[in-house]
């Protein structure tokens, strides 16, 4: 391995830990205890080098983003693969964006709620955001039903889904009703 290409993977390496100590952090205490002072603290580097990597924590939450999209859409595709039939696969997808929302709040916050610098429904979007998307899009065609544009359909069950997750965690909805909410949202929107 040459030098360059060992300074490449150790830079890489500093990048990951980077971020994921943002991630923990901000799981752990909220974005608002994420500072570049305090990651500097956690992971043992000069606040220099964190800005070598990120130019502040705007770009560091756009990174957290970046990797729960991509989490996201995995888990998306796995429980859309385990299912059987549009309605299934539905419901499969709506259990599934709920419990991540649930599982990881400070990177969905990052995915959806905190400016981290990412464009949505451009060209230029970032293929894990137009991935995460597209796990969504791709098992949800056959539940819209005849006539009904697929791209519109998935916009408004992600829409539905994100309102749920959202006012959920902010406890404007009661949690013992959350199943019954998810069955009754597929059953409306699904056609199948």
């Amino acid at each position: 391995m040459s030098v360059q290409e060992r300074k490449e993977r150790e830079r890489a390496d500093r990048e990951r830990l980077i971020v994921a100590t943002a991630r923990e952090l901000a799981e752990q205490q909220g974005w608002d205890a994420v500072t570049t002072r305090r990651l500097a603290e956690r992971i043992e580097y000069s606040q220099p080098v964190l800005y070598s990597h990120f130019r502040g924590k705007r770009e560091i939450i756009g990174a957290v983003a970046l990797e729960g999209a991509a989490e996201m859409a995995v888990e998306l595709r796995a429980a859309a693969l385990a299912a059987d039939g549009p309605r299934a696969r539905a419901a499969a997808l709506a259990r599934a964006y709920l419990d991540f929302a649930t599982r990881n709040p400070a990177v969905y916050d990052a995915m959806f709620q905190l400016d981290g610098g990412l464009t949505f429904a451009h060209e230029d979007t970032p293929a894990p955001l137009k991935d995460a998307f597209a796990a969504l899009l791709d098992n949800l065609g056959e539940a819209a039903g005849e006539g009904v544009h697929p791209g519109l359909f998935t916009e408004l069950f992600w829409a539905s889904l994100h309102g749920l997750a959202t006012l959920t965690r902010a406890g404007r909805l009661p949690p013992a009703e959350a199943d019954r909410r998810t069955e009754l949202l597929v059953d409306r929107l699904a056609v199948v």
